[in-house]
């Protein structure tokens, strides 16, 4: 087939300039229907219509690069948020912590302060350094000493009851042996009947010993100081029987106690003035005339 002699499509129809003249009047035509008769408003529905989920084809890439930035961005901004808030929590939990301890103290000191200032009970108030040496000795180190007119011998108790007894004496501190000690024995009494006793420690803990098997001792009753040692002031609580054992066939119960202070855990204890048992009075001697008489008389 030859080609050479076909007329080519833009050498059919109309001259250039007349298919101008018609797509200018066409489009003047168009126009002016439909500003005034909205002739194309069907039309233009229509198209956007079906150009609708093209357009959103178009603008996905574009929304999913901005929803991936913004979620690092939210993640960023979440995770600087998150650690000013883990930050502030800490500060404020360290706060908490120590207004706590501080609110304790402040309680323990307004009870030993009342306790310190009452006739029967006037003591120095002192606090504890630091624990002895010997973890297996149970002995205390107050900030009070010889100058402070603490002595060795003084019974020292916190707002709950008794702690120990100084056995060393420096001039701005002195040691205390804790009632737990296992050289330490303190004369106590059943708060209950009145029912005297010996309260040991045995490192660690209290019980008490030697006690008839047949005494009245019940669990929970309260052990208090006698006072008939010319130490303690009678009264101060010092442990609660915990358990009580009574053997077949032995002489004596084995009484387990707890104390009650705070030997392990008390910031602050009360040094209580020595108390001496009153001296008996001297025996008036007889007179040398009257023994004489009481010689010569048969």
């Amino acid at each position: 087939m030859n080609f050479a002699n076909t007329p080519s499509f833009a050498n059919q129809g109309l001259p250039p300039g007349g298919r101008l003249f018609l797509c200018v009047l066409a489009s003047l035509a168009l126009l002016v229907g439909d500003s005034q008769y909205g002739l194309m408003e069907k039309a233009r529905d229509a198209i956007s219509v079906v150009l609708y989920p093209l357009q959103r084809a178009a603008n996905v890439p574009l929304n999913l690069t901005m929803q991936v930035g913004d979620f690092f961005t939210a993640q960023a901004a979440l995770k600087r948020e998150n650690d000013a808030l883990r930050e502030r929590d800490l500060i404020q939990s360290s706060h908490l912590m120590r207004m706590s301890s501080l609110e304790k103290e402040l309680q323990q000191l307004r009870q030993l302060n009342a306790l310190a200032a009452q006739p029967s009970h006037a003591g120095v108030v002192a606090e504890v350094l630091y624990t002895g040496r010997d973890p297996f000795a149970y002995r205390l180190i107050i900030d009070k000493g010889s100058s402070s007119g603490v002595a060795s011998g003084q019974a020292v108790i916190d707002e709950n009851g008794l702690i120990g007894q100084v056995t060393r004496v420096q001039p701005l501190s002195a040691e205390v042996t804790q009632v737990i000690n296992r050289h330490y024995i303190v004369p106590v009494m059943i708060q209950r009947t009145g029912h005297r006793a010996l309260l040991y420690g045995f490192g660690g803990g209290v019980e008490v010993r030697y006690l008839p098997i047949s005494t009245d001792i019940r669990e929970n009753d309260l052990l208090v100081t006698s006072g008939i040692d010319g130490v303690y002031l009678q009264g101060i609580p010092v442990a609660r029987v915990k358990q009580i054992d009574r053997l077949g066939g032995a002489a004596f119960a084995r009484v387990r106690s707890e104390v009650i202070a705070g030997v392990q855990s008390s910031r602050f204890v009360v040094i209580m003035p020595n108390r001496h048992l009153p001296v008996a009075p001297p025996v008036a001697e007889a007179p040398a005339d009257t023994a004489k008489a009481d010689k010569k008389s048969p």
